[in-house]
């Protein structure tokens, strides 16, 4: 995972223009306010990256934690939300002195593909402390096996053409196209889960998963998982 740190803490291209970040993550924001159970609740978000919308999801709940393990993007999100009182900004290796079952939701949108298998067993394995037995991982934009980059481009340029960036897209895939990202993509590689191995991965640490039936964010090609604790 950590080249793909460095990636999103570099000055790069994965989002074609400030309105297609910006939209990305507001749609993200409302998906996971869907999800949330209580304006009492304590919510992780796990990974967030650039989050521009937490402001609403923190709206909706009593404790947004915003966990990046990016130093540069996490600089911004304490700067973007300093004035919000109730989110609170930490680095991934912060969770471990956040109190056992202390969270209702917890949520990790687009993050299991850059990761190891093994780093995310370790991911999983820091949720499922953190999580109330009550509580409930999200676990969203799960790339799989019979889905390739043609069909997310197509999610993309959907997107732009629906909110009028269609222009900022094609310019945006070319110039993603000769970047560090498809080298990357390619050196690093991309982990894909089929509906089964994912449901069996969150079973063997720990939860009970099933699929949603709409997927967190734009892409619909892609998988949502709700998990729980199996007791």
């Amino acid at each position: 995972m950590d080249d793909w740190i460095d990636y999103y803490d570099s000055t790069h291209t994965i989002y074609v223009s400030k309105l297609h970040r910006d939209l990305h993550f507001s749609i993200i924001a409302d998906d996971i306010i869907g999800y949330i159970s209580s304006p009492e609740a304590v919510v992780l978000d796990y990974a967030c990256g650039e989050a521009t919308s937490a402001g609403h999801v923190a709206e909706r709940c009593a404790r947004l934690i915003l966990a990046e393990p990016a130093p540069g993007v996490r600089g911004r999100l304490i700067a973007r939300y300093a004035r919000d009182l109730n989110i609170k900004v930490r680095s991934l290796e912060d969770l471990r002195y956040l109190d056992d079952s202390s969270v209702d939701l917890a949520v990790m949108i687009s993050v299991a593909q850059y990761m190891t298998p093994a780093e995310l067993d370790t991911a999983f394995a820091a949720v499922r402390r953190l999580l109330k037995p009550s509580g409930r991982l999200l676990l969203g934009d799960i790339l799989r096996p019979d889905v390739g980059a043609v069909t997310d481009v197509m999610a993309l340029l959907r997107l732009a053409r629906a909110h009028g960036f269609l222009k900022d897209a094609l310019i945006g895939l070319l110039r993603t196209y000769l970047s560090d990202y498809w080298q990357l993509r390619t050196k690093v590689g991309l982990q894909r889960y089929s509906e089964q191995e994912i449901v069996a991965k969150l079973a063997a640490a720990g939860f009970s998963a099933t699929r949603a039936h709409v997927n967190v964010g734009h892409n619909a090609a892609r998988m949502t998982l709700v998990a729980r604790h199996a007791f």
